[in-house]
């Protein structure tokens, strides 16, 4: 968050060439993350519909009966983008509530304060106004510094994937537009 920076030629040559690396290896990284999860409910919401066909007494026939061996397919089972832009909202605003809550005590900040925090460090915009861990000594100085990490992981992940779901919208909606237009 703005507290260590390069102070030699050399160091911001560096760190320019590393972020070119870094920025793109993230990104690539948080695709991949998107696709797990994707992948996830495809595979829980083919494993309600075979349930609930069970529990109705039709006979299911499973993806890897129909396949005879061959790799799982969950053709058919990719969940809409609007259902994991859904999902992904609801466990950004989940991560950012649970860590507000854990901000708010540990930092002594206002729970929007808090809120605003988990915003701009969760989407990396990291303005360096509110900078969590500063103080010398915490109450379980250990366990907070490991939950401000797995929050800030799981934050970032999910804002990101959000804001790759919420860009495939904007695109598909303008093509529709352009698409009306001509």
């Amino acid at each position: 968050f703005g507290m260590t920076t390069p102070a030699t030629i050399a160091g911001k040559i560096f760190l320019i060439f590393y972020g070119l690396i870094g920025c793109a290896a993230t990104i690539l990284f948080f695709n991949l993350f998107l696709e797990r999860i994707i992948t996830m409910l495809a595979y829980i919401m083919r494993w309600c519909h075979e349930r609930r066909l069970r529990c109705a007494g039709v006979r299911v026939v499973s993806s890897r009966e129909e396949s005879s061996g061959e790799e799982d397919s969950l053709e058919g089972w990719k969940p809409s983008v609007y259902y994991v832009m859904l999902i992904l909202g609801v466990a950004s605003v989940v991560i950012a509530c649970s860590a507000s809550t854990l901000y708010s005590s540990m930092e002594n900040w206002s729970y929007v304060d808090s809120l605003y925090f988990c915003f701009v460090a969760f989407s990396t915009i990291g303005f360096g106004d509110l900078v969590s861990s500063q103080r010398q000594q915490y109450e379980s100085q250990e366990a907070y510094r490991l939950g401000n990490c797995l929050f800030i992981l799981m934050g970032v992940c999910c804002i990101y994937s959000l804001f790759n779901v919420i860009s495939i919208i904007i695109k598909q909606t303008l093509t529709w537009i352009v698409g009306k237009l001509v």
